[in-house]
């Protein structure tokens, strides 16, 4: 069944396409001591300036030893014993093996390296058990990181692995983009701050915060402007200062077509829009432009539509802009659904789930319940979104689903 798109509206992928083609990644270079380097995105290729390892060295605690004295059957005497870290051993004789631990220099003139549980011991000389392969638990100089091959790629985001790689190679200064700057706020006279008693109809801001943890799991700069109310000047104000501070102005709230959504006219004025409805529920209303020489993202006021589009659509957008290359697409997978599911043609929806494994073994989802776009308690109970295509209308119980964890997404 063919999708219908209303007048402006971009289905989920074609925005995401239009956000990959007209990003422009940062391009700023800073150097940054390795343990503060945990998530930072790679600003040039690192190369080995070292073997790693740089010498042969033992893969096993055991013994050293030439193959060829192997085919003898004799008894070979134990001439020294060799310690990690114990510099350069002295040669090995021929007819003699030598004891070592793992991480140990291999002395020249052995080839081969029999692990301890293979060997008798008696009277100061090895019986080795048959079947030894030639070369065996060797770890070669280079086998790791060949001295000048590419480590690590630009726009390469640097985890845990990548640390340690790093520094195996002492490498105590990275390279790396400067953080991404994203200046964040609320906007709806509704709304009030931690501290304020909210008077009749008013409720406290909770997007600012889900943002806020979002964005600083990321890594990035977050500056909080605050709770905007719904006034143009006001509106006005803010935005035309995150512009001249942040690359990237993210808000929640106002881009629908209420009486009191200013947002969406205000960008109109002071930058320009490039998409402003999405064919997905939750988060239809999301306005994506310029604003001066920041990019702007207007997000919907709805809890579970901030969280749902930040993921979807901001999440790999900032990503994309602090200088990652390639951004990874999302884990999806499909697995049984639990319970019957019902949503509406026509626009691509994202319900909340969990997913577990059944009694036995096999992985299945099923809904948190009410799925409203303003009931942020589902997002917590959930671990992933179960995917709706536009066209599907309903899931019936023991029907595959396709789902997004959350470990993929955040």
């Amino acid at each position: 069944m063919t999708q219908t798109l209303l007048p402006g509206e971009l289905t989920l992928p074609q925005a995401q396409e239009h956000l990959r083609r007209h990003l422009t990644p940062l391009q700023e270079m800073v150097q940054v001591p390795l343990c503060h380097s945990w998530q930072r995105i790679l600003a040039q290729d690192v190369s080995a300036p070292r073997a790693v390892p740089g010498w042969d060295n033992s893969a096993m605690d055991g013994y050293a030893l030439r193959h060829a004295d192997l085919q003898q059957a004799t008894p070979l005497p134990v001439a020294h014993t060799l310690l990690a870290g114990a510099g350069m051993p002295p040669p090995l004789p021929p007819g003699q093996a030598m004891r070592l631990m793992t991480g140990a220099l291999i002395p020249a003139g052995a080839d081969t390296v029999v692990m301890q549980e293979q060997v008798t011991l008696h009277e100061g000389a090895i019986r080795v058990q048959p079947g030894q392969r030639l070369g065996q638990h060797i770890r070669r100089a280079g086998e790791d990181l060949p001295l000048g091959g590419v480590v690590l790629r630009q726009g390469q985001r640097l985890g845990a692995a990548e640390l340690g790689l790093l520094g195996s190679l002492g490498l105590a200064d990275i390279p790396v983009v400067r953080p991404l700057r994203v200046a964040l706020c609320s906007t709806g006279s509704e709304l009030v701050t931690l501290g304020q008693i909210p008077g009749p109809g008013q409720t406290f801001d909770s997007n600012r915060h889900t943002l806020r943890a979002l964005v600083g799991a990321l890594g990035f700069e977050c500056l909080d402007l605050g709770v905007i109310p719904d006034s143009p000047e006001a509106l006005r104000t803010a935005l035309s200062s995150a512009a001249g501070m942040a690359d990237v102005v993210l808000t929640s709230g106002g881009v629908s077509v209420g009486e009191a959504d200013f947002v969406k006219p205000i960008l109109q004025e002071l930058g320009q829009i490039q998409f402003w409805k999405i064919a997905m529920k939750p988060g239809r209303p999301l306005a994506f432009g310029t604003l001066g020489a920041a990019r702007f993202f207007g997000l919907p006021g709805n809890p579970v539509a901030v969280m749902v589009t930040f993921l979807l659509l901001v999440r790999p957008a900032l990503l994309q802009l602090a200088g990652m290359n390639p951004v990874p697409e999302p884990l999806q997978c499909a697995v049984r659904c639990t319970q019957n599911l019902k949503k509406a043609l026509g626009r691509m929806e994202f319900q909340r789930g969990i997913v577990a494994r059944n009694a036995q073994g096999e992985w299945q989802v099923s809904s948190t319940g009410n799925q409203g776009s303003g009931v942020l308690r589902s997002m917590s109970q959930a671990n992933c979104l179960i995917v709706l295509p536009a066209a599907c209308t309903q899931v019936a119980a023991g029907d595959l689903v396709d789902i997004l964890p959350f470990s993929g997404l955040s």
